[in-house]
């Protein structure tokens, strides 16, 4: 197979990308490199089956179109990531996600090519259910909060891919992550569990916003590789939305102790309030667990790593670079 990986370079791009040339099949990664970085896919230079493009999917989209032709298949990655920089720099959010979205799905409407959209957990917005399922209804906060911005600019990415399979242009999935972790990735734009590894292996104080108690699931970036996979494989995933996440319930404020445990620091535990962090009127969901029955009942998957695995694993990782 011929896979085009949009936003390749990333986290769980490059680990996408590895696995698929071990496999044995042809990558093309494209990336303009704004939040991932070339060291992510360094260690695949030279191999015959890779071929990698430093291309905005915003800007070109005749490259993409063609690009999008030669392929068989397309894992369309690329996309404004971390809440920092949603916070920041809500237009880069709403553009990179929907018009780079657009980019893609045109031209693999026009070459009838298999599509797999990433999504976010965070569509499910203010949601309170104990689990959140695909089904559900999303309750998405005000416009006036730039936090909604990703979700509702990720949620059309959904809606975009879904009308496009309604009509029967292409066969598409949409995947939703849940904090997904491990080597590679980068606290830089608040991503929660490097940042407070990095710091901990620093000595340096962790700082947890708000109460501490609001409470996430992490999976590790080679059982998200993994769900992916399958669902490529596994034809009943057309036209449906998965959640690919763990459903190992954590405090931020535990998950700070554990990440000193484990890493045996000297760091100490500071609160710091949202507006402090991001902004004021800052809006956190107080917890967010998937329902990933439907993904197990289509292809078996469960997460074969623990919320310690991961940690290790990131702190293994931060070791080098340090």
């Amino acid at each position: 197979m011929r896979y085009l990986i949009t936003g390749g370079a990333g986290f769980i791009g490059s680990h996408l990308a590895e696995s698929l040339l071990e496999d044995g099949h042809e990558v093309t990664i494209v990336d303009n490199f704004s939040t991932s970085t070339p060291e992510n896919i360094a260690h695949l230079a030279g191999a015959p089956a890779l071929k990698t493009i430093e291309l905005d999917v915003v800007t070109s989209p005749r490259e993409i179109d063609s690009l999008v032709r030669d392929a068989d298949c397309v894992i369309h990655l690329a996309a404004a990531v971390g809440v920092e920089l949603v916070v920041k720099d809500p237009v880069r959010t709403i553009t990179t996600n929907v018009h780079g979205t657009e980019n893609v799905l045109i031209p693999a409407a026009k070459y009838g090519r298999r599509v797999v959209v990433a999504s976010t957990s965070e569509v499910y917005g203010k949601s309170t259910r104990e689990k959140f399922s695909e089904t559900d209804d999303l309750l998405i906060g005000s416009p006036m909060n730039s936090r909604w911005s990703y979700a509702c600019s990720k949620l059309l990415d959904e809606f975009y891919l879904m009308a496009y399979q309604r009509t029967g242009a292409f066969p598409g999935t949409v995947v939703r992550f849940f904090n997904t972790v491990g080597p590679r990735q980068t606290g830089r734009y608040g991503m929660v569990v490097p940042r407070f590894v990095g710091a901990a292996l620093r000595n340096e104080p962790i700082s947890v916003y708000g109460d501490g108690k609001q409470s996430r699931c992490f999976c590790h970036v080679r059982d998200v590789v993994r769900a992916l996979k399958l669902l490529l494989a596994a034809p009943g995933s057309v036209g449906q939305v998965y959640n690919i996440g763990s459903q190992e319930l954590v405090s931020i404020l535990e998950l700070a102790r554990r990440v000193i445990e484990l890493t045996g620091s000297r760091s100490e535990i500071r609160f710091l309030s949202y507006d402090e962090a991001y902004e004021q009127g800052f809006e956190d969901m107080r917890r967010r667990c998937p329902d990933t029955a439907k993904l197990a009942a289509l292809t078996g998957w469960t997460p074969r790593f623990v919320l310690d695995d991961i940690i290790r694993d990131v702190a293994c990782d931060l070791r080098k670079k340090l």
